[in-house]
């Protein structure tokens, strides 16, 4: 990029410009085009108290902060922090917008890995939790309490793709000054804009779709508010969980070719709903795109470009032993828990993600033990949809 090519005249360039040019500059000394690794663990300084804006990588790296740029770049925001994994982004973000003693209020169709993290970790240290049915903002409104300090909201959800109104949510949260946290894994600032929706926070794994290959592991927070990011930075710093260099290098190559992916994702994803919603042997397919999906307005009204990302899921008739048998004869397919990347990725929800849950409370918030959760990657389509129909009918 060049120097004249600033980030002010990006700041209402596409995504995809920004995806590529922002916070990038060609090396002054050699004129590569490619940031560098800065692979160091600490910075020389010239004088006490004088540096060149870095002391130690554990407080912050140029690579990582260049990546930065690029992660508050996708969503429009004034800036971003980024954390070692996706996880350790949750765990930053409760632990600078909460204390002991505080209630948060999270979706119910959520990431078993963030369940898990409340109920184990925070939980020990007096945070209090109310999972509701957040695709209804009258659930979220009844839900808050004197001492409600987080709304937490994932949409679409891991791994029903239940969707949440997030515009209708963070006006009920206004009124009694509570945060809102969003997490924007699924669709990405291509496909869904949460700060433009009233949304305080976005929060991203990296790992998928930003990275997009299977290539690392990372986590973002996302913001428009300085005191918020300052926060999670100072959280950050005193925690340890910053993202590596080489995964953030690694990171920024995927962001160049996000909106190009999600986009092929989603017409991916789209062919293999229409294909899997007439299969004999499948009772029920979760897409946004499907003309039957319950919030499908909604879908129309809050997903960008009208379109809405690779992941879906599906119930088979033949419930847990038919699912594992559909895992285990799926060719094409990669059985992993993973999602986002360019592969197709299957996932057994009851028997993995969400295994830790019991299964009344999975099938209270939709997750049959038939119900299969599929990454849509970025394979010829027809061969997608082969190898899911040879694996239905082994």
């Amino acid at each position: 990029m060049s120097s004249r090519y600033n980030r002010k005249k990006l700041a209402h360039a596409g995504v995809a410009t920004r995806n590529i040019h922002l916070g990038v500059v060609p090396d002054p000394v050699t004129g590569a085009i490619l940031p560098p690794i800065y692979q160091t663990a600490t910075y020389a300084q010239e004088a006490v108290g004088v540096n060149k804006g870095h002391t130690y990588s554990r407080s912050s790296n140029p690579t990582v902060t260049t990546l930065e740029a690029k992660l508050a770049g996708i969503e429009y925001a004034l800036g971003a922090v980024a954390f070692a994994t996706g996880l350790a982004a949750t765990t930053s973000l409760i632990m600078a917008t909460m204390k002991q003693g505080d209630h948060l209020i999270c979706s119910d169709v959520v990431f078993g890995g963030t369940v898990r993290l409340i109920e184990t970790i925070f939980n020990r240290y007096g945070i209090s939790v109310s999972y509701v049915d957040a695709s209804n903002s009258a659930n979220v409104s009844g839900a808050i309490q004197a001492n409600t300090k987080l709304i937490f909201l994932e949409t679409p959800a891991n791994p029903t793709v239940k969707l949440n109104d997030i515009a209708a949510i963070t006006q009920v949260a206004k009124k009694h000054n509570i945060l809102v946290a969003v997490d924007n894994t699924y669709l990405t600032g291509v496909l869904q804009r949460p700060l433009e929706l009233g949304a305080d926070i976005v929060l991203y794994s990296t790992t998928k779709y930003i990275d997009g290959h299977n290539a690392t592991v990372g986590g973002a927070l996302v913001s428009n508010n300085q005191g918020l990011l300052t926060e999670f930075d100072y959280v950050r710093k005193n925690v340890g969980n910053i993202q590596s260099p080489m995964d953030a290098w690694l990171t920024m190559q995927g962001i160049k070719t996000l909106e190009l992916r999600l986009i092929q994702h989603s017409h991916n994803a789209q062919k293999v709903a229409d294909f899997l919603s007439q299969h004999p042997l499948v009772s029920k397919v979760y897409y946004p795109g499907l003309a039957n999906f319950s919030q499908r307005e909604l879908a129309a009204r809050q997903h960008i470009k009208g379109l809405h990302g690779g992941m879906m899921a599906f119930d088979v008739i033949g419930g847990y032993d038919h699912a594992v048998k559909v895992m285990n004869s799926v060719v094409l397919c990669t059985l992993a828990e993973s999602l986002g990347a360019t592969e197709s990725i299957i996932t057994h929800p009851s028997s993995m993600t969400h295994v830790m849950m019991s299964p009344e409370q999975r099938a209270a918030i939709g997750i049959q033990d038939g119900l299969i959760r599929l990454s849509v990657g970025l394979e010829t389509a027809e061969d997608i949809m082969a190898d899911l129909d040879q694996a239905l009918r082994s």
